[in-house]
């Protein structure tokens, strides 16, 4: 197995980060883009070598990679896995619950400072797209998004977000590199998404907030009622429970 000179990761993401997460961070990457295909052995000597690194934060990658299911371990290294297709779409479901979730708690909420911080972050946005930066835009649209569910202050929600954040970080780079070269039109349609995203938590409407999960889980529309309803039954019970 061969790593490219070239690395897919983001280097501008990871400045403050070890040597280990930098490995992770990136083999992730190749693993999810299909730069290292399923079956492929992982020896831990050729790794260290090709990330000049030693075999310690090699074997720290290896492990949380494990953790991820997109390799086994083996003896002094590892077995690719990969992503299927049913476990990229399970990835979004456990997503499209979370925001669904954090929105009826953020209606019971003041969101007036929520609603300007992420304004400010569509803004960062908007400049990625004017100067062809999905790197950027990638960045700042998974920040829009945990800003959103950190302002939810739901210690358990966070720590599954945190849980899914690294592999939905690469997918949602990957996919929008993809865009910025084949699809940069629909980019107008994403800033337009967040900005009814934006709206639907300044007034707390759930039709718009409805709307926009559509727009933002075009793939999954099917299930974004049948999500809503259940989150909204749920607080029904514990509103009911407290009374």
């Amino acid at each position: 197995m061969m790593v490219e000179s070239e690395f897919l990761y983001p280097s501008k993401w990871l400045l403050k980060a070890s040597a280990g997460d930098r490995v992770t961070s990136e083999l992730r990457m190749r693993i999810i883009s299909g730069g290292i295909e399923s079956g492929t052995i992982l020896s831990e000597n050729k790794l260290a070598a090709d990330f000049t690194v030693s075999r310690s934060p090699i074997r720290e990658a290896l492990k949380i990679l494990a953790s991820e299911n997109i390799i086994r371990l083996e003896r002094m290294g590892a077995v690719v896995i990969g992503l299927s297709e049913k476990e990229i779409e399970e990835i979004y479901d456990v997503r499209l619950l979370i925001e669904s979730f954090v929105f009826e708690r953020l209606v019971k909420m003041d969101t007036n400072d929520l609603a300007k911080e992420l304004s400010k972050i569509l803004e960062m946005m908007k400049v990625a797209v004017k100067y062809s930066d999905a790197d950027e835009f990638s960045y700042q649209d998974v920040l829009f998004h945990e800003t959103i569910i950190r302002a939810a202050n739901h210690s358990h929600i966070l720590m599954i977000w945190n849980n899914l954040k690294p592999v939905m970080e690469s997918l949602i780079l990957l996919s929008m590199r993809m865009r910025f070269t084949e699809k940069y039109e629909d980019f107008t349609r994403i800033i337009n998404n967040h900005e009814l995203y934006i709206e639907a938590i300044k007034v707390k409407d759930r039709d718009l907030m409805i709307k926009s999960l559509h727009e933002n889980f075009d793939d999954v529309q099917g299930k974004v009622e049948d999500l809503w309803m259940s989150q909204q039954m749920l607080s029904k019970g514990v509103v009911q429970q407290n009374d």
